[in-house]
């Protein structure tokens, strides 16, 4: 049911945790888990609490060392949050995260939802490789959950949004912020290894430029990541704009490169 989407958990602290997240994916049909730089792992612990169908996840599940690695194929990236605040704007509810993620899953892209260390969550600059964040609206008094029912209550969204008929492109605009556009369907999205490659050159160009500054770039660049997210890149936008990039390095001293 939601082949095309992934849970990954970044430095998770409790084999168990790990268990219990894999029972919640097989209740909502969600098989694919990704487990960045585990904190520990007992497989015992995992097993113990992921149930029978949860241990073939456990099975199945993919560990690696980095997070750019386990986040590179994925075009979509939705990461959660408890804290708001600074540059934890424009946060999506899981709702409105599952009504745009499986848009994105029927378009035959990949999504990845990232959840952070059970203790400290994302920390500000891991969320700066999210497209989006989510956040779980909970009660003032108890805020804290746990990470399997984090994992369960966003997947439930996207189970109920994979179930329900496509999201028509005017209803999805309008959950949306405005003016940001539907899905262009003319060339797949590019993925986030590639969007990375894109704010790298960004940067370059746009310190050249003395567009941003270059005592802290990476600070200055929030905003327009924030703003090439929103529009949902697509890879001939993606060339399109790499090309921009080496455009302004030529223009501010790079040589010209010859004529064909």
């Amino acid at each position: 049911m939601l082949s095309n989407l992934a849970v990954v958990l970044f430095r998770p602290k409790f084999s168990a945790n790990i268990g219990s997240t894999a029972r919640a994916m097989a209740n909502m049909g969600c098989s694919r888990l990704i487990v960045v730089s585990p904190q520990e792992w007992d497989e015992g612990r995992a097993r113990a609490l992921a149930t029978q169908k949860g241990q073939e996840i456990l099975d199945s599940m993919t560990v690696v060392d980095d997070l750019a690695q386990a986040l590179a194929p994925f075009q979509a990236v939705y990461g959660t949050t408890a804290r708001t605040g600074g540059w934890r704007k424009g946060l999506l509810t899981p709702e409105t995260a599952a009504a745009r993620g499986m848009e994105a899953v029927r378009a035959g892209s990949g999504v990845a939802i990232l959840f952070g260390p059970e203790d400290k969550g994302l920390t500000n600059d891991e969320t700066k490789v999210c497209d989006r964040l989510v956040c779980i609206p909970t009660s003032e008094e108890a805020s804290s959950l746990n990470l399997s029912q984090a994992v369960l209550i966003i997947l439930y969204e996207f189970m109920k949004a994979a179930t329900a008929r496509a999201v028509p492109a005017a209803a999805l605009q309008s959950a949306e912020e405005p003016g940001e556009p539907a899905p262009a369907q003319e060339s797949r999205a590019a993925t986030h290894k590639e969007r990375e490659a894109l704010f790298a050159n960004l940067r370059e160009a746009l310190t050249a430029i003395d567009f941003i500054k270059d005592d802290n770039p990476d600070y200055w660049m929030l905003p327009v990541r924030a703003f090439v997210e929103r529009i949902r890149l697509k890879r001939a936008e993606f060339n399109m704009l790499m090309g921009l990039c080496r455009q302004v390095k030529w223009a501010v001293g790079a040589k010209r490169p010859p004529k064909a």
